[in-house]
């Protein structure tokens, strides 16, 4: 199983992103092997509009289950639900972090998104 973390940086010790569409990086995780792989997010985090509806699509075709973040809007979570993935919010500290929050059940599962506005 692969999860996908919103990230400040492209290594695992970075800072989660809390802004899911914005974020300039998404860190999969393979569950099983404990690896990392960075997916570039920049160019559509500067995206003057529609940020988060590319970069869900992006984390769709990645092949991941699962996303965790700190914040996930309504247009993104749409995309990222249809597509069939699961959305924690709430994710801080390192990608590492989130994923340790995660595997101990300490991030909320979204039923609904609950993006900020103005991020």
């Amino acid at each position: 199983m692969k999860l996908i973390v919103t990230s400040q940086g492209p290594e695992a010790t970075d800072p989660v992103d809390p802004r899911f569409g914005r974020a300039p990086y998404f860190l999969v995780c393979d569950v099983e092997t404990g690896g990392f792989t960075a997916l570039d997010n920049r160019d559509q985090a500067a995206a003057a509009q529609g940020a988060g509806v590319q970069a869900a699509q992006i984390v769709a075709g990645s092949g991941a289950q699962i996303v965790l973040t700190g914040h996930c809007g309504p247009k993104a979570f749409a995309v990222l639900s249809e597509a069939g993935l699961q959305v924690y919010a709430g994710a801080t500290g390192s990608v590492q972090d989130a994923v340790h929050a995660w595997y101990e059940g300490k991030l909320e599962l979204l039923a609904t998104p609950d993006g900020i506005p103005h991020h």
